[in-house]
């Protein structure tokens, strides 16, 4: 795994070490000792004040992996043990909410957004004093400015006035990096995820220095229905292609190692969505709407429901390839349980909107975690061959422009005029609501992704941005 940071590290270690319990049929009998193992007593704390810190925080990250968090504690003398006897028993994980905040890790940020440094000249000016709507800057013996912090609002005024630039913004990772405000602190100084505005574009998860912020994992209850015996299929998203190091082939022949039953490209749904799409998107020019927007992210989805409702009539309604992957396979056996393995945590989302097809999901860098726990090498396990083949614009729809050139190959439209709206952050969120108010855009197509490239950049991918980019292309470009 290219691990860009030690979060990613740790995170990995701990669902990699989790798995290896479970695998070997002692994870409730030794999970209780893991957090001493990892943390011996005289190991090196980074971060933390004391080993016993550190310790709690190994315990309380281990919940979310094992499909819990941190509002499920009702006894905090209840071991690990007692929840992972939960988590390999129960029918089916059916927690609300997609993401949490381990309160235990989530204690080391800047409780200030605004603070004021030694370059402060105490200038006669006193922009920052003049500007202050809360009377919240004084000055100290030497003349110098000081924020009153009980009574600043962090507006930023004090700041944007400064000539010298002696007054600073200390952003909170995660809070600068959500693009909807759906996370901000309780009066503890904890963050919260705000459901109700959350998109699930996963951009907090790795934001955090302190890794407090994690996904409630499905990997237990999948291994156990595959433990149990169930037909489990595993339907892959097609960023799969530039996730590992090894021929695609091995890739599914890890997975069927793993356990599953079968395994399908959601690249084959993919097709399905753009054929769909296209003709929708046909229909509309011919009905004479002014734009059509892409349906197959479901972080935009979400942002539409919840930020930008008036967009809502511009979107495709097709279903994205997950849907239709998950309709393949449930046609051919209906007993089957689904899995989209995938980038994405806004996909658990989508999944709950049509449990008639999708049982489960799980990301890819989960199912690293996997492989690692169960001792599975994907360069010498034995290869499994698709059983059907999916066309290269399928396997597109992993980056930018992907979705584009499908429905611009579909409809023969080489010169398809269309604008590429990649990465929902503030400024794109922007130019949707612009787009939504008053409807009218820059193309007739639209395409909205949440990440930067694509699914290939997404939260929970198993490489890193940049070869993972590179990967994908050049995959892309063996099946031209």
């Amino acid at each position: 795994m290219a691990f860009t940071n030690n979060v990613m590290i740790v995170r990995h270690k701990l669902l990699a070490t989790l798995v290896k319990l479970w695998k070997e049929d002692s994870l409730t009998d030794k999970i209780d000792r893991l957090p001493i193992e990892l943390s011996p007593r005289k190991s090196k704390v980074m971060g933390r004040c004391c080993i016993h810190k550190e310790r709690a925080v190994w315990k309380y990250k281990s919940l979310p992996l094992l499909g819990f968090d941190m509002n499920d504690e009702k006894d905090e003398l209840a071991p690990l043990s007692y929840y992972a006897q939960q988590a390999v028993t129960r029918n089916k994980n059916l927690k609300e909410n997609i993401l949490c905040v381990i309160d235990e890790a989530c204690s080391s940020c800047v409780q200030t957004n605004y603070e004021v440094t030694n370059l402060c000249r105490g200038c006669v000016a006193r922009s920052c004093y003049m500007n202050c709507p809360k009377n919240a800057i004084h000055f100290n013996k030497k003349g110098q400015a000081e924020i009153d912090h009980d009574l600043c609002i962090s507006c930023g005024k004090c700041h944007k006035s400064c000539p010298y630039h002696a007054i600073v913004y200390i952003p909170v990772p995660c809070e600068d990096a959500c693009p909807v405000k759906a996370i901000s602190k309780d009066e503890y100084g904890i963050e919260h995820i705000d459901e109700s505005k959350c998109i699930y574009c996963g951009k907090c998860l790795n934001a955090c220095p302190f890794g407090a912020i994690f996904e409630i994992s499905q990997v237990f209850d999948i291994l156990q229905k595959i433990k149990e015996g169930k037909k489990v299929v595993a339907m892959v998203a097609p960023a799969i292609l530039a996730q590992f190091n090894a021929p695609i082939e091995n890739i599914y022949g890890a997975l069927k190692a793993v356990g599953f039953s079968d395994v399908i490209e959601v690249a084959q749904g993919a097709m399905e969505t753009t054929r769909i799409e296209s003709e929708e998107f046909k229909e509309r020019l011919e009905e004479g709407a002014p734009f059509m927007t892409t349906s197959c992210c479901p972080s935009y989805i979400e942002l539409s429901e919840k930020h930008i409702p008036d967009i809502k009539k511009y979107i495709s309604t097709t279903k994205s390839p997950m849907y239709y992957t998950g309709e393949i396979v449930k046609k051919e056996d209906p007993e089957a349980l689904t899995v989209f393995i995938g980038p994405c945590i806004a996909k658990r989302k989508e999944a709950r909107k049509y449990p008639e097809f999708v049982d489960y999901a799980m990301t890819f860098e989960e199912m690293g975690s996997i492989l690692s726990g169960m001792d599975i090498d994907i360069n010498t396990v034995e290869p499994y061959q698709m059983k059907f083949k999916s066309v290269m614009e399928a396997h597109g729809f992993a980056q930018t422009g992907g979705v584009t050139g499908a429905v611009k190959a579909y409809l023969a439209q080489a010169n398809l005029n269309a604008t590429l709206v990649a990465n929902l952050d503030k400024k794109n969120i922007g130019l949707l609501r612009l787009y939504a108010k008053t409807g009218k855009a820059p193309s007739p197509f639209i395409e909205v992704m949440a990440c930067e490239s694509g699914c290939v950049t997404g939260p929970c991918i198993y490489n890193d941005k940049v070869n993972s980019v590179k990967q994908m292309n050049t995959e892309l470009q063996k099946m031209k």
